[in-house]
């Protein structure tokens, strides 16, 4: 996507083949920052520490720390080591486990020799099969934003809502959430998008808001409690939201706070979509709520927060009493039955079972 004219990924090779580059998340929206990943230890870090976060984006940093544990060390007991540091990194999103299992798999039967330029390869088709797929999201939910706009009779923006950062930050580009948004702008088609700040790491207001801006697109920040006020009053035609596991009956993992958003869209009959890779699909699990680990983050992020004063300092401060502790947990699960469908890269789908595996019969077999 473009950033003050130039065109980014969030994820790339340097070209001297010494490093990876990615955009240091942490640093946005005060400051655009590139880190270099130049071992399998900073590729965890960049992960665990958030420097790189979203579904798409998590399972490309682990494809590409094999690819940088690869060069450290080649052997099996190596090759094992390095699938079980990038796996303890983060235990919710699945396209991190996704992608060391497909690592693991081309690399293992090959000779230690020729596993650095094999990961190299593999993860190159990874981070392209992301961006393809991601293009594809946005091109099916244009249809679903088109269609509203000419409901509304060609003249009035689109409204939509949106919890969290499913931009092209959360992947190696284009998003998922955002993908229709950026295509329906391509489109010609008048959009305006409440982000919702997304407390305690403000993603909504600090990513979501950064690349709208970025990208000219109309937009209001919203408190996260002010979502529901908004559909009661006709202000929200669609809600789109990412996800970071999505299990293979339909129910959608996404940042704390969007089962609320899906609670208040079916209140208020707006259409609720969750936009996601067949890569966040989870086969192995039927029941969301049950079975998707939750990552209970520290209470740290809940009791204070990141900001800039008017002299442009940035700083971190306590918003909490100090002897209050928090509970901070960074997911909730929304349940099948409320959300309206699915935004894959190879369609549309009811949220449920069978929908998936009208799109993915080989994967739900």
């Amino acid at each position: 996507m473009l950033v003050d004219g130039k065109a980014w990924r969030s994820i790339w090779p340097l070209a001297d083949g010494t490093a990876v580059a990615v955009i240091d998340q942490t640093k946005l929206p005060f400051a655009f920052v590139v880190a270099r990943l130049e071992t399998l230890a900073d590729a965890a870090r960049a992960i665990a520490e958030m420097l790189v976060r979203g579904a798409p984006l998590i399972g490309a940093t682990a494809a590409y720390g094999f690819w940088l544990g690869m060069r450290e060390a080649a052997d099996d007991m190596h090759l094992a080591r390095v699938a079980d540091t990038l796996v303890a990194c983060r235990p919710t999103a699945v396209n991190l486990r996704w992608a060391v299992e497909r690592m693991q798999a081309r690399l293992a039967p090959l000779a230690p020799a020729e596993r650095p330029a094999a990961a190299f390869a593999e993860v190159g088709r990874i981070c392209e099969e992301d961006v393809a797929a991601n293009a594809a999201i946005g091109r099916h939910g244009l249809a679903l934003i088109k269609a509203i706009w000419q409901k509304k009779g060609r003249k009035a923006p689109v409204n939509i809502l949106t919890h969290c950062n499913a931009g092209w930050l959360a992947t190696v580009d284009w998003g998922t959430a955002l993908a229709p948004v950026y295509a329906a702008a391509e489109a010609g088609i008048p959009l305006h998008v409440w982000v919702d700040e997304t407390r305690p790491r403000n993603q909504g207001a600090s990513l979501t808001a950064w690349e709208l801006a970025k990208a000219g697109i109309a937009h209001h920040l919203l408190a996260d409690n002010a979502g529901g006020h908004l559909m009661q009053h006709g202000q929200v035609d669609l809600c789109i939201v990412g996800s970071d596991r999505t299990t293979a009956s339909g129910d959608v993992c996404n940042k704390i706070g969007t089962y609320l958003k899906a609670l208040a869209a079916r209140a208020n009959g707006v259409p609720f979509y969750a936009a996601l890779p067949g890569s966040t699909v989870d086969w192995r699990l039927s029941d969301g709520i049950r079975e998707i680990p939750i990552e209970e983050r520290a209470g740290a992020e809940l009791l204070s927060v990141q900001g800039r004063t008017e002299d442009g300092r940035v700083l971190r401060v306590r918003i909490a009493p100090d002897e209050t502790p928090a509970c901070n947990p960074a997911f909730d699960v929304t349940p099948a039955g409320l959300v309206t469908g699915l935004i894959t890269e190879r369609g549309l789908c009811p949220a449920s079972r069978a929908g998936l595996a009208a799109l993915f019969p080989e994967r739900a077999g």
